[in-house]
């Protein structure tokens, strides 16, 4: 049986038109683009259309604004390893208490060398408080960084009111937009961002290319150090193949972000609106009003979430408990943690995410499935029917 695949979030399939546009940089294109030569002359070329798709898709004012890098990891590093090189002054970072382990655990490292950091509060619709955000810059503050779209909730933060204030206050500002990229339209000609990263295999190119836009006039540092590629930014021989892909996959995301934004939404809402209705003692983790169209955070009380996903897989649907890159950690999610999600929700609490391939049918199966697994499960819990022990 095909697997019902519902975490996009994690990963998405690489596009068929994605795929057919790699093969000949994996087969006949193989030279380097560095060369001297006709036969790696022409793949150049490819890179700089890739950098142009890639740019069109954000809105960027100049394809010379976009690194490609190896991961969304490498872009968030880069973006903060640039920034305080680049202004060694300062020692003061602010950041919130979601981010992605990418930024979270390098601020960790950043404290332990002397740097102070600023974690913001979320409230429990997971959203920041831009109060909160003004009070704790000062003349110390060298970079904001503040994801656009958090990978477990979905819930969008207002970066364009982010960024005024960053510009107003004349701090460095840094959003991993990695989960929005594709799903949410861009405008960097109008929007004063300054870093911006996003990741290939989260809109349907494959795993190993990234981005990172770094807005002109912005002070930057190489973080990967070595030849003179991505014009003296990120050495390295370039990932042709890859690269084509993501441009090839940016294009296909301009094209399909209607689609992402009422079919998939459509979708979405319906597969969340039957879970209400359909099982007791079940919340949306995180804000309804401003979010990602294809992601819902569902916590089932009194049940673990492990479980949940393991019934499911055995009938074919593939969800998450969360973000890919914390499967296997015993802690709880720190995202629920920080919003105030009660315990007994964030152990049961499942990740759908969609994707422009999913279908009313998929939806329809796992509405069908879900309802008696989680009733199977509450039979058998320590917690029993009616939670309590």
């Amino acid at each position: 049986m095909k697997p019902v695949y519902v975490d996009n979030n994690a990963t998405s399939a690489v596009a068929p038109e994605v795929f057919e546009a790699m093969r000949p940089f994996l087969t006949e294109e193989y030279g380097n683009p560095s060369s001297m030569h006709t036969f790696g002359g022409k793949i150049h070329r490819n890179i700089e259309s890739a950098r142009a798709a890639v740019a069109d898709l954000l809105g960027a004012n100049d394809p010379s604004e976009i690194i490609f890098t190896s991961c969304g990891t490498e872009s968030d590093n880069t973006a903060i390893f640039s920034t305080i090189r680049s202004n060694p002054e300062k020692k003061h970072i602010i950041t919130t208490k979601v981010e992605h382990p990418a930024i979270l655990n390098v601020c960790s490292f950043l404290e332990s060398v002397g740097f102070k950091i600023t974690y913001l509060d979320v409230d429990n619709t997971g959203m920041l408080d831009l109060n909160e955000l003004q009070s704790a810059i000062d003349h110390n503050t060298a970079l904001i960084t503040v994801m656009h779209a958090n990978n477990e909730t979905g819930v969008v933060f207002p970066i364009e009111e982010i960024a005024e204030i960053a510009r107003t206050r004349g701090v460095v500002f840094h959003t991993d937009a990695v989960q929005s990229v594709g799903k949410i339209p861009f405008a960097l000609n109008k929007l004063p961002v300054d870093l911006l990263s996003l990741s290939g295999h989260k809109l349907h190119a494959p795993k190993g290319v990234a981005a990172l836009f770094v807005r002109k006039g912005t002070k930057f540092s190489p973080y990967m150090i070595g030849g003179h590629q991505e014009h003296g930014r990120r050495g390295g021989t370039e990932n042709v193949a890859s690269i084509v892909g993501l441009g090839v996959a940016c294009q296909l995301a301009k094209k399909n972000i209607n689609d992402e934004n009422t079919r998939v939404r459509k979708l979405r809402d319906k597969l969340e609106e039957a879970i209400l209705k359909k099982i007791p003692n079940v919340r949306v983790n995180g804000t309804t009003e401003s979010r990602l169209p294809n992601t819902s955070n569902v916590g089932f009380e009194f049940i673990e979430g492990e479980s949940i996903l393991l019934k499911l897989d055995e009938k074919g649907i593939c969800a998450s408990s969360g973000s890919a890159c914390t499967s296997g950690s015993l802690m709880p999610s720190h995202v629920l943690r920080s919003m105030g999600v009660p315990f007994t929700y964030i152990q049961g609490s499942i990740r759908f995410s969609l994707s422009c391939y999913n279908t009313e049918e998929e939806i329809n199966y796992i509405i069908e499935n879900l309802p008696p697994i989680i009733e199977r499960l509450r039979l058998i819990s320590p917690y029993g029917k009616e939670g309590k022990k």
